[in-house]
């Protein structure tokens, strides 16, 4: 299964791809997907939606996953994430992917073992877990354990699935 994660932002917005077989992790590829620095939001989401179908067309994923907008104390900054996951969203459902959403405290938990851990710790782990030797940038990091994430909770429902039957 090649799964995608997404980490949504509407100035930069990080992408992971793994391979997952069985609790078998693997990296493919990250990166970052950026909008034009100073043009309007619409633009910007506009650029990184472009590029999302793109590399959604070039790597073949069978699922997304994408980080839920969390509560911020500005509402601005929250809302500006959320149309960025809306734009994941789209190009997703324009490409038939199914979507799965984790919230980050899931995502931390699930890669460090802590709800609350931090942006650097969150990146070390991801590169242990999938064997990365140099640490990708923050926001392809978090797509990474996004992806991570999403592989070991399919795991963990395949196997409670076999326990029950």
């Amino acid at each position: 299964m090649r799964v995608l994660g997404i980490d949504p932002g509407s100035r930069i917005c990080g992408y992971g791809l793994v391979t997952v077989a069985g609790r078998d992790v693997r990296y493919v590829e990250c990166g970052v997907l950026t909008g034009r620095t100073g043009a309007p939001a619409e633009e910007r989401l506009g650029e990184i939606a472009r590029s999302l179908i793109e590399v959604v067309q070039e790597l073949r994923p069978v699922a997304l996953a994408v980080e839920d907008v969390f509560s911020h104390q500005n509402v601005r900054s929250a809302l500006a994430l959320a149309q960025a996951r809306g734009v994941a969203l789209a190009v997703a459902g324009l490409a038939g992917l199914p979507v799965f959403s984790y919230a980050p405290a899931v995502v931390k938990k699930t890669v460090t073992g802590r709800g609350a851990a931090s942006k650097d710790q969150v990146t070390r782990m991801v590169m242990q877990l999938i064997g990365l030797r140099s640490p990708p940038r923050a926001d392809a990091a978090d797509a990474l354990a996004v992806a991570f994430t999403h592989a070991q909770h399919r795991a963990l429902d395949a196997a409670l699935a076999g326990v029950r039957a």
